[in-house]
């Protein structure tokens, strides 16, 4: 198992100068954003997604910048809502997951992340409508809109595109889209196809008061774990006590809010994470931990620091032993 990160958190920076910092925090695989909300700040840099798809010299430049300070290319990610109901802004994501699908086969990089996407509650909407209750009625009638009309057609066809690439889409399960936990990522997988499955992210599951391991757990058993986000939550035992988890409120207004993203670590316990890391092992997950930092409370190069020491600590890094005095 290797520790990675999404190198979106340095996208103030030039290529170089980001992959310079990531080999010098002892980093061993990095994650490019290739479009959408993301956007694709460091392919830009080595001229850009469809040069990149178009032109070998250039991919060989990538993977020589990468690989030159001891790095790996581990995934791409394309963050958007292609079934976003503005046509103009499904057709641009739409085009960045299907561009990032075909750079992916060109840099024999078997994942792509990104988001499943949410309509909006009808033909004419104009905005994403994400449901969380089932009553009044109306609230269900959207859903069956949203599934059948929309996701459930569109992902089909993108799953078989992505057979036909030989790339897997990782879905990063997240509120306000229609995929958002363990039950609708599997029932997207079951109803377009196996090419898709999860980019389990922690944190995302917290907050919705969701167990990460038993999720994880439930998503490995169906063989739908592509990818791994390394990313920490802390619930506010006082402001969630009062309001519940869902929080509106600016992610900067830490003191008030009900949850917070944080840095590895600082939302739940070395032990917390060990035992992560060791279900990921029993499901069959070997891969990277891509670290994703989004924490408020610090700056960019300690959040990484602090989330590196608390990975280091968790990854397991060889092949068990063989227990020869124990029976299968």
């Amino acid at each position: 198992m290797k520790i990675g990160i999404f190198t979106a958190l340095f996208h103030d920076r030039p290529i170089d100068e980001a992959l310079d910092a990531i080999a010098g925090a002892g980093i061993q695989a990095v994650e490019l954003g290739a479009g959408a909300y993301p956007g694709s700040r460091h392919l830009d840099d080595v001229g850009g997604v469809e040069k990149l798809i178009n032109d070998e010299g250039a991919r060989r430049e990538l993977r020589r910048k990468v690989e030159s300070r001891g790095l790996t290319l581990d995934s791409l990610s394309v963050h958007g809502n292609p079934i976003h109901p503005d046509k103009a802004i499904a057709e641009d994501h739409h085009k960045a997951f299907e561009n990032a699908v075909l750079l992916a086969e060109k840099l024999d990089l078997g994942v792509v992340n990104g988001f499943s996407g949410c309509p909006g509650d009808g033909p004419r909407a104009k905005n994403p409508n994400w449901v969380t209750c089932a009553w009044p009625d109306e609230y269900r009638d959207i859903l069956d809109y949203q599934w059948k009309k929309v996701a459930i057609p569109y992902w089909k066809r993108e799953n078989k595109f992505l057979k036909a690439h030989n790339v897997k889409f990782a879905i990063e399960a997240h509120p306000g889209f229609i995929v958002y936990n363990p039950e609708t990522i599997l029932k997207l997988r079951d109803a377009a196809g196996s090419q898709i499955g999860a980019n389990f992210d922690p944190s995302h599951f917290w907050w919705q008061g969701i167990d990460p391991i038993a999720a994880v757990r439930a998503l490995g058993e169906a063989g739908a774990v592509f990818h791994v986000h390394a990313k920490d939550t802390r619930i506010d035992p006082y402001n969630a006590a009062i309001n519940g988890n869902l929080d509106t409120k600016s992610y900067g207004d830490e003191l008030h809010r009900s949850w917070v993203f944080r840095s590895v670590g600082y939302g739940h316990t070395l032990t917390w994470w060990r035992d992560f890391v060791s279900n990921l092992r029993m499901i069959g997950y070997d891969d990277v931990l891509s670290i994703e930092h989004e924490d408020s409370l610090m700056s960019n190069m300690e959040g990484l620091r602090k989330a590196m020491e608390t990975l280091k600590a968790s990854v397991i890094t060889e092949k068990p032993g063989a227990m020869t005095w124990a029976k299968e």
